[in-house]
C-alpha cells in the first residue's frame, strides 16, 4: 500500500585505498584518497591555479571519482546540491581562490537555505603570502559563514583525512547544510604519511526520538481533532520518512499537504493527499482545507509565510501547531505557542503512529470524502482574453500537462523560479513517494534548473528527466548546456519565454501602477544557443509540436531544448491576487 520510489544509497560503500599507494605523497594525493574512501564518486568543479595539485591528484584516481568540468563556480554548486538532494547523498563541489570563491557563495545559498548537504573544498593561496595582497587572495572563512555550518582551514597535509571525515559528518548531522573545507596551496604540494579514515557518512547520521510527554500531548491534540492536516517538507524526504507519514495520516484521517520541498513526501495517489499548499504553486482547495484545519502538524519544514499563504494556513494563533524538526531551535520557531517535537522525522511519526487514536471507518470515510472534495478543487479561471496557441504562445500550466502527460510515470523534474516554479508544484504528477521534483525554494536563484540537471542526471545514471526553465533563467546558465552535451545527457529541457523578467513584472503590474521598469531585456535565440553548445533545439509554438517532440524525447531520451512561447503573466493576472486581500500581519507578496 504504501509504495515509495527506491532511493539510491546514502553513499556508497567505503572503498579501500589502492595496494600500491606510497607511504608519503602530497597533501592533494591524501585528499582525494579520502573522498574515495568516504564513498564520493562524483565531483563538480571549474580548475584555478591555486588547485593544480588538486587537479593532478585527481588525474591519478580518473577510476574511483569522476570529476564534472563546469562551466561556471556557481553552477558547480548547483549541480552539486541537485545531486545530494537526488540521491539524498552529500553533494561535493571544488573551486579555487578569489573568483572562484565568490561565485561558488551564490550556489552554496540555495543549499543552505533549503537545508542540502554539501562540502565545498577550496583551495587557497600559499599560507606564507597571507596578508600580501596576493592575487585571489580573500578571507575565504568570512566569506563561506553566511552560507555554511561548519568551516574550517587545514594548515597541514597531515589534518586532511580528519578534516574530510569531519567535514562529511558535520553536512550531514542535524540539519543538514553545505561544510567548507579550505585548502592553501602549499597543503596540497606538502608531504604526508596520513592515511584515509575510512567509512562513509549515512543521512541522517542518527535518529533520535521526541520527548516522551510531548508526543503524548502532540498525539492528544491530533486524536481529539475534527479536522487535523499535516504539512510536509524535504525533511521527509531526508528522513525517508514516507511510509509512516502516510500511515499516520490514515489512522488521523489527516490531509496532508506539502510545501514545494516537500513534493513527493506522500505518493501522487494517496487518498489523503491534497498537493502544494501556500502562496506561489497551490491550488485553492488545498490552501482553503489548511485554513479550516483545527489542528495542524508540520513535519520537516520552514513552514514560512511562502508555505502558509503568508501565515493563514495555519494561522499563528487559534490553531494548535505542532512541528517536528530534526534541530530543536527550529520546531515552532515560526509559530509561538507551538508543540515543539524535536527529532528525526521518521521516527517521531512513528512515536506519533503508536500513540494516536486511530479514527473509526464511519468517521475516516466522511473526512476522506472532504479532503477529496478540497483536492479536486478547480483553480479560478486565469487565461488571456485573446487566443494564445493561434499567436504561437502556449499556456504555461498546459505545457506542463503535457509534458507529464508524454513521459514516464515519475520522471524526474526540475523548475527554475518565476513561470516553472507555481507550474510544475501544481500541475506535475508523480505516483511513487521519493524526491523526483527538485525546485530550489530556498532562495529561489534564477538560473538553476539547466545546472542542476546535470547534478541530477549524474546521481540518476541514464535516467531521462525533464528541466523547466525561463528565457531569464536560460541567459544566466546556458553555458552549461555543453556540459549536458559533452556527458550526452538524457535531458529533456523546456523553456518558458516570454521575453522578459515575467515575476518581477508581474510584481511591478500590481504594486507600482504598471510602472515597468528594467525587466525587458533584450530576446536571445535559445535554439540557436543551444544548437551551438551542441544540443538539439526547437522552437514549439502549438501543443501538437509539443507533445511530438516530447514523445519522441521519450522514446530516444537525449539532450533535447524546447523553446516555448508563453504569454506575459500580466496578460492574466487573478483579479483578486491571494496575497493582496489585506491579510493582516505579515502577509507577503509572491516571490519566487
Amino acid at each position: 500500500m504504501y509504495d515509495v520510489q527506491p532511493q539510491p544509497a546514502p553513499l556508497a560503500p567505503a572503498t579501500a585505498e589502492p595496494a600500491d599507494v606510497p607511504d608519503e605523497r602530497r597533501g592533494s594525493d591524501a585528499l582525494v584518497d579520502t573522498l574515495v574512501a568516504a564513498g564520493v564518486t562524483t565531483l563538480f568543479g571549474v580548475p584555478g591555479d591555486t588547485g593544480v595539485a588538486l587537479y593532478d591528484a585527481l588525474y591519478r584516481r580518473t577510476d574511483d571519482i569522476r570529476h564534472v568540468l563546469a562551466r561556471d563556480e556557481r553552477h558547480a554548486a548547483a549541480m552539486a546540491d541537485a545531486y545530494a538532494r537526488s540521491g539524498n547523498r552529500v553533494g561535493v563541489v571544488e573551486v579555487s581562490s578569489g573568483g572562484g570563491t565568490t561565485y561558488a557563495v551564490g550556489g552554496l545559498g540555495e543549499a543552505y537555505a533549503a537545508g542540502v548537504p554539501v562540502l565545498l573544498i577550496t583551495s587557497d593561496i600559499h599560507a606564507a603570502s597571507r596578508g600580501t595582497g596576493a592575487l585571489t587572495e580573500i578571507d575565504q572563512v568570512a566569506l563561506f559563514s553566511a552560507v555554511t555550518k561548519w568551516t574550517r582551514v587545514a594548515e597541514s597535509a597531515d589534518e586532511l583525512p580528519e578534516l574530510v571525515t569531519q567535514a562529511l559528518a558535520a553536512a550531514v548531522s542535524g540539519r543538514p547544510a553545505p561544510v567548507a573545507l579550505i585548502v592553501p596551496e602549499n597543503v596540497l604540494d606538502e608531504p604526508t604519511r596520513a592515511r584515509p579514515v575510512a567509512g562513509a557518512p549515512v543521512l541522517p547520521p542518527l535518529r533520535p526520538a521526541a520527548p516522551a510527554d510531548a508526543v503524548a500531548e502532540a498525539s492528544r491534540l491530533l486524536s481529539q481533532a475534527r479536522r487535523p492536516a499535516v504539512l510536509a517538507g524535504s525533511g521527509v524526504h531526508l528522513s525517508q520518512a514516507w511510509g509512516n507519514l502516510e500511515r499516520l495520516a490514515d489512522a488521523l484521517g489527516a490531509a496532508v499537504a506539502t510545501s514545494i520541498h516537500g513534493l513527493g513526501a506522500v505518493r501522487g495517489d494517496c487518498p489523503w493527499a491534497i498537493g502544494v499548499v501556500g502562496n506561489n504553486g497551490a491550488l485553492p482547495g488545498a490552501n482553503s482545507l489548511m485554513q479550516k484545519a483545527d489542528a495542524v502538524l508540520l513535519v520537516g519544514t520552514r513552514a514560512n509565510a511562502t508555505d502558509t499563504n503568508s501565515w493563514t494556513g495555519p494561522a499563528r494563533d487559534g490553531v494548535p501547531v505542532i512541528q517536528i524538526d530534526i534541530d530543536p531551535a527550529r520546531a515552532g520557531r515560526n509559530f509561538p505557542g507551538a508543540l515543539a517535537l524535536p527529532g528525526d522525522a521518521d521516527t517521531v511519526l512513528r512515536q506519533l503512529l503508536d500513540a494516536v487514536t486511530p479514527i473509526d471507518d464511519a468517521e475516516r470515510a466522511a473526512r476522506l470524502t472532504a479532503v477529496r472534495a478540497a483536492a479536486a478543487a478547480p483553480a479560478a479561471a486565469a487565461r488571456p482574453e485573446r487566443s494564445t496557441e493561434t499567436e504561437g504562445r502556449l499556456l504555461p500550466d498546459e505545457v506542463v500537462r503535457v509534458v507529464c502527460a508524454g513521459l514516464p510515470a515519475d520522471t524526474p523534474a526540475i523548475a527554475d523560479p518565476g513561470t516553472p516554479t507555481p507550474n510544475v508544484a501544481a500541475y506535475w504528477r508523480r505516483q511513487r513517494a521519493g524526491r523526483t521534483v527538485v525546485v530550489p525554494r530556498g532562495h529561489g536563484p534564477m538560473g538553476y534548473a539547466i545546472p542542476a540537471a546535470v547534478g541530477v542526471a549524474m546521481a540518476r545514471s541514464g535516467v531521462p528527466l525533464v528541466s523547466f526553465t525561463a528565457d531569464g533563467s536560460f541567459a544566466m546558465a546556458c553555458g552549461e548546456l555543453e556540459t549536458v552535451s559533452r556527458f550526452a545527457l538524457p535531458v529533456l529541457f523546456v523553456q518558458f519565454t516570454n521575453h522578459s523578467l515575467g515575476w518581477i513584472k508581474m510584481l511591478q503590474h500590481l504594486y507600482t501602477g504598471r510602472r515597468y521598469f528594467g525587466v525587458d531585456p533584450g530576446t536571445i535565440d535559445a535554439v540557436a544557443v543551444a544548437r551551438a553548445c551542441g544540443v538539439e533545439a526547437h522552437a514549439v509554438r502549438s501543443t501538437d509540436e509539443l507533445a511530438a517532440h516530447v514523445a519522441d524525447f521519450a522514446a530516444r531520451p537525449r539532450p533535447l531544448y524546447l523553446d516555448v512561447e508563453v504569454p506575459h503573466m500580466i496578460d492574466y493576472m487573478p483579479p483578486v491576487p491571494a496575497w493582496d486581500r489585506g491579510l493582516a500581519g505579515d502577509a507577503e507578496r509572491p516571490v519566487y
